[in-house]
């Protein structure tokens, strides 16, 4: 049987489609050894408020020059005010409750030097403790590689083992195509179509807000609404 595997880096606790990502490969390899891009997925991502979507950020300072796994946190008190935003517009969810110890330990019980180690410890830990997910999950910064851009990606894969490669449907932009075929590996790309609403605050609703709101709101049953309904089509 192959392997599959993706390749993306750590988001700061991304939408319901990364996790869609996830779960449908054998191997997840946080990409982490590319150059940091300052207020995009790495540091912030938004939540529901009752004034809209709202950007929850991570202060990074200014690294126009280093790789996502360099940049370090800036000391102060953004742990505490993203919590208590969090707390603000969430503590009344159902399940809220239920998952409040385990976040509360992750904001406020923890000291993160790192971007990138907080960014991957929240999505190992959600994947797994709450989402149920049994994918592996690697680091590119644990291999020497090649290349740049698609020769970088094919030579990750290579030493990763993959023979196919599931890809977010934008990257058909900018991908050689014509390397994966090369080097023997299948290129697919992930259809985030289709998911179904959930009960959520202050509408109109918005499918593409950071996967907390979906565990607040559903808990147990966040599964379903991420790649569980497509078995009931």
């Amino acid at each position: 049987m192959g392997k599959k595997v993706a390749i993306i880096q750590s988001n700061y606790i991304p939408w319901k489609g990364y996790f869609d990502l996830i779960h449908d490969v054998d191997l997840f390899i946080f990409y982490d050894d590319v150059q940091y891009t300052k207020n995009d997925w790495r540091n912030r991502n938004k939540i529901k408020t009752s004034q809209g979507p709202q950007w929850l950020t991570i202060p990074t300072g200014y690294h126009n020059d280093q790789l996502i796994h360099e940049v370090t946190l800036n000391s102060g008190d953004w742990a505490l005010k993203h919590w208590k935003t969090l707390t603000q517009y969430y503590a009344k969810a159902p399940f809220f409750p239920q998952y409040e110890a385990f976040f509360k330990k992750i904001y406020l019980e923890t000291k993160w030097n790192f971007l990138s180690e907080l960014n991957q410890h929240l999505i190992t830990q959600i994947s797994k403790e709450i989402l149920g997910i049994q994918t592996s999950f690697g680091r590119s910064t644990d291999h020497s590689l090649n290349g740049n851009r698609t020769d970088r990606l094919v030579d990750l894969l290579r030493k990763s083992g993959a023979d196919s490669y599931l890809s977010g449907p934008t990257a058909k932009d900018y991908l050689q195509e014509s390397l994966f075929t090369e080097a023997g590996i299948r290129l697919e790309y992930k259809d985030y179509s289709g998911y179904p609403e959930y009960p959520q605050f202050y509408p109109p609703f918005d499918h593409h807000v950071t996967i907390l709101d979906l565990i607040f709101q559903t808990g147990d049953k966040a599964p379903d609404h991420i790649w569980g309904w497509r078995t009931k089509i």
